[in-house]
């Protein structure tokens, strides 16, 4: 039965997202921009994809079932992902989150039936990931028939990347020439990277990460937006992929959400917002007419509590100006 329903009903809406030209957030560059909307997949995020594609290939092999147990660690986005596809084919799901995860996303969980674990003890290193995968190896050994997606680790996780890439291509009609790409479990860019490889295309991808997040050797501090960074390194990356890194911290990351919703009324997620501003500290060294596309990840409708609201980011970043009362963000900052 879940061999014929893995890829029908709402999982065939999965992927195929639209790449729309952005003219407005950097008027002044000659740069032909392109932003990849993942927020327009079912669950809003491009781990979406992730998500259908480890656990239709799992069902593909027989390694999971319709009497499994899905046990996976998430700060939000991948577990919606998972509580969707489980929810549709009938199967349970425990989710490992932290204190990070937005109010927003833990109620998305609760609609689709996920069992929620929330670990609260701090790993240390900038954030809670290695306490989260403890407490999963945990019950991985106590619930029997359980499945471990391992989206850290999963090669089927970049695989379903590569689909990503095949569709900016068909879409541009050419390969780009930079693709602005954020970081977690690094599994888009690796997908990325092997698909750039494999169309032998010139591509080049400039990595976005957290500042404070170890992936790229950065000093681990404390962080408070979720869904960028990591407080362990990424078993994926390949250096020799990556052309450029570019660390952004949290202030900068909400500061870049408002220019995209300001200049393009795209209502995105911190991690495209972390895009904005690499792409604004790096856009003067490329090429003029350099052709560009930006993976925006998810949408920002789970993050009206946090990013998008002025009492959150007062508080956080301890902002003293009056924009939002005045109804405007440009100078927000």
């Amino acid at each position: 039965m879940m061999n014929n329903q893995s890829d029908t009903g709402i999982l065939s809406c999965i992927g195929n997202t639209p790449l729309v030209q952005l003219t407005r957030i950097f008027p002044a560059s000659s740069i032909q921009l392109f932003g990849k909307l993942e927020m327009f997949n079912p669950g809003g995020s491009i781990k979406d994809r992730t998500a259908y594609n480890i656990l239709k290939n799992a069902i593909d092999k027989g390694i999971l079932h319709e009497n499994s147990t899905v046990i996976e660690s998430t700060s939000g986005n991948m577990g919606i992902g998972l509580a969707r596809i489980c929810h549709f084919l009938g199967l349970k799901l425990i989710l490992v989150t932290d204190p990070h995860i937005n109010e927003m996303c833990v109620s998305i969980l609760i609609t689709f039936n996920a069992n929620i674990i929330t670990v609260t003890q701090h790993d240390g290193k900038g954030g809670y990931l290695n306490t989260r995968l403890e407490k999963v190896q945990q019950l991985l050994s106590e619930i029997p028939n359980s499945f471990w997606p391992n989206q850290y680790h999963n090669m089927d996780n970049p695989l379903a990347h590569e689909q990503t890439y095949s569709e900016i291509v068909l879409t541009l009609g050419k390969n780009p020439d930079y693709i602005y790409v954020s970081t977690s479990t690094c599994g888009t860019l690796r997908g990325l990277a092997d698909a750039i490889a494999k169309y032998n295309a010139h591509t080049k991808i400039i990595a976005v990460d957290a500042k404070g997040s170890v992936i790229f050797d950065d000093l681990p501090q404390k962080r408070i937006i979720p869904g960028m960074g990591a407080s362990r390194k990424s078993t994926f990356i390949q250096m020799e992929q990556v052309h450029q890194v570019v660390h952004i911290s949290d202030q900068e990351t909400v500061e870049g959400c408002y220019q995209l919703l300001d200049t393009e009324s795209i209502l995105a997620g911190g991690s495209s917002g972390a895009i904005v501003k690499a792409m604004e500290k790096t856009i003067s060294q490329l090429p003029e007419n350099a052709t560009v596309v930006a993976i925006l990840p998810d949408n920002g409708e789970r993050y009206l509590q946090t990013i998008y609201s002025e009492e959150w980011v007062n508080q956080n970043f301890k902002v003293e100006n009056n924009d939002l009362e005045n109804g405007t963000h440009q100078s927000k900052y």
